[in-house]
């Protein structure tokens, strides 16, 4: 998954993702297949497209167009499936930071769902 080149972050923050939400992830890759997209059902037209690299949520009423992105995860000197996982957050809409806390949320809850689903 890329994003043009054309499009730069207006901000670029540190971010800790918990590690309840990156392992949900991680399990949804690998049991739903990648790339996936995860509508945001609390956030109207905004879905997630998940991969190995990167998380983009988009705005589906307008072309896909890059709203934040969760990238760069140091995976690398994590020891435990209970630790968090650093990253970047990339902001790509002025108003990102409003929802960037509960589009963790709402990937999260419904990856469960999600996965629930599969498993019946």
């Amino acid at each position: 998954m890329k994003i043009s080149s054309e499009t730069s972050p207006l901000r670029v923050l540190p971010k800790t993702i918990e590690a309840t939400d990156f392992n949900r992830v991680r399990l949804a890759l690998r049991r739903l297949g990648r790339p996936l997209r995860v509508a945001l059902p609390a956030h109207r037209g905004l879905e997630v497209i998940l991969d190995n690299h990167m998380w983009l949520c988009v705005d589906s009423f307008h072309q896909d167009q890059p709203v934040l992105a969760w990238r760069s995860f140091e995976t690398i000197d994590r020891y435990g499936l209970h630790e968090p996982v650093r990253c970047e957050l990339c902001l790509y809409h002025t108003h990102a930071g409003l929802i960037m806390g509960s589009a963790i949320e709402q990937l999260s809850e419904a990856l469960a769902k999600r996965l629930t689903e599969a498993e019946a």
